[in-house]
């Protein structure tokens, strides 16, 4: 699945590419969209060390619609990444000719990724499931579909905002349990939640469902998603039908996808813990469990009011991996297209919280806190249950292997503004 794409000796003519820190290096090459400053209309570039690429300005494509070129099959995908791997090395002929194609991403204003279709949000992390479940059915935390079934919802995609975008925090209906009527008013127990972002790029017909061994044809890249949460009006409304006002108020996507391609050398094997149910033959095969899993380290960090009026640098909040998540991407792909359901290029699944098993690796203040009980020391005195005004959230995540170049996925940030009055 590698190729020379992926040789970690390549260095790029755009010097900051070969910084060893960046999260762009030119064995990563993931696509976003942006504008400049005063534009209307966004343009499709890929990022590379600190700049982007204008990719219709450079000629490598023809359109400004993001969903036909993630629609591309993979062979087309390969071959247009090979061109610009091999564009953007050092020494290559087009170098004086795409540098004037090249953009400063300082100067640039990162839009959705691409135009987001259907948004399904899945609970992949037994880890992060069995934490919270823990926490309202103690005796009982992790129901018996969880081991045999892709648990998911459909989301909102119209609320679904780029990083950076400010989060203002919602007004709802929650109940406390020794309240006798639910009260109407701001979350006062506002959340975050550490996902990753699957964006769908060919789709399938209606009727037609997608086998495990094709599944991953059909993903075009990941992204870092941040699925806000209101959790004391989620506890109130979750049942019978599960999340509304909680969750539709706003969830936060990174502006750039890396791309199934780049991803290539990072893959793991998947395997159940013994005792555990296998998954029925629909979600299983070969290649599911040599390489269905993938090491993606995750991070949370936050930056208050305080730390920034103060000139502290963000502080990180925990780490876990998505190489743990319970469920592959290929077993959502096939789940989800079981019952003849279309995907379309563009739709986005949020892989569910994603937590590790130790303590501390909560991918949310709902399990960093113990649902409040536990307030979080941060470094400058501070204490935090849930979210506070001012706050902003930043997610981070990285794939690193011996023999092959670290690459990223950039910030995926959002601050919480006051309520409206």
């Amino acid at each position: 699945m590698t190729d020379e794409t992926h040789d970690p000796t390549l260095q790029s003519w755009v010097e900051s590419a070969n910084d060893p820190a960046t999260d762009f290096p030119l064995q990563n090459l993931p696509f976003g969209r942006f504008r400049l400053r005063g534009e209307a209309t966004y343009r499709i570039g890929v990022a590379i060390g600190d700049q982007i690429l204008d990719l219709a300005h450079a000629g490598m494509i023809a359109t400004s619609e993001m969903s036909e070129l993630i629609s591309c099959d993979t062979k087309a995908r390969r071959a247009l990444r090979l061109m610009l791997s091999r564009a953007l090395r050092a020494g290559s002929a087009d170098a004086s000719r795409l540098r004037a194609s090249l953009v400063a991403q300082s100067n640039a204003q990162m839009g959705l990724p691409c135009r987001i279709g259907d948004y399904t949000d899945f609970y992949t992390s037994i880890h992060h499931a069995t934490s919270v479940g823990r926490q309202f059915r103690p005796d009982n935390p992790l129901l018996p579909n969880y081991k045999w079934v892709p648990i998911g919802y459909h989301g909102r995609t119209s609320s679904i905002v780029p990083s950076g975008t400010p989060v203002r925090r919602p007004h709802g209906q929650s109940k406390g349990p020794n309240d006798e009527t639910p009260q109407f008013g701001p979350s006062k127990r506002l959340d975050y939640e550490l996902e990753l972002g699957i964006i769908v790029g060919c789709g399938n017909a209606q009727g037609e469902p997608i086998a495990i061994a094709n599944a991953e044809s059909h993903i075009f890249g990941l992204t870092l998603f941040n699925d806000w949460t209101a959790r004391d009006i989620q506890a109130w409304e979750y049942q019978p039908l599960g999340p509304f006002l909680s969750k539709n108020f706003a969830s936060t996507i990174s502006p750039w996808i890396v791309t199934m391609e780049a991803l290539a050398p990072f893959r793991a094997p998947f395997a159940r813990a013994e005792g555990d149910p296998q998954p029925l033959p629909y979600l299983d095969n070969a290649d599911n469990r040599a390489m269905g899993a993938l090491d993606v380290a995750l991070e949370v960090w936050i930056s208050t009011s305080a730390m920034r009026s103060a000139n502290l640098p963000p502080q990180r909040l925990m780490q876990s991996n998505f190489r743990d998540s319970y469920w592959t991407m290929a077993q959502l792909v096939t789940h989800h297209t079981v019952n003849g359901c279309n995907l379309m290029p563009g739709d986005l699944f949020g892989s569910g919280t994603q937590s590790g098993s130790a303590k501390g690796q909560g991918g949310s203040m709902l399990e960093l806190s113990s649902g409040g009980k536990e307030p979080l020391r941060l470094g400058n005195g501070e204490t935090r249950s849930f979210l506070e005004d001012g706050d902003t959230v930043i997610l981070r995540g990285h794939c690193e292997r011996a023999g092959f170049r670290r690459i990223g996925f950039g910030d995926c940030a959002g601050m919480i503004t006051p309520a409206t009055p």
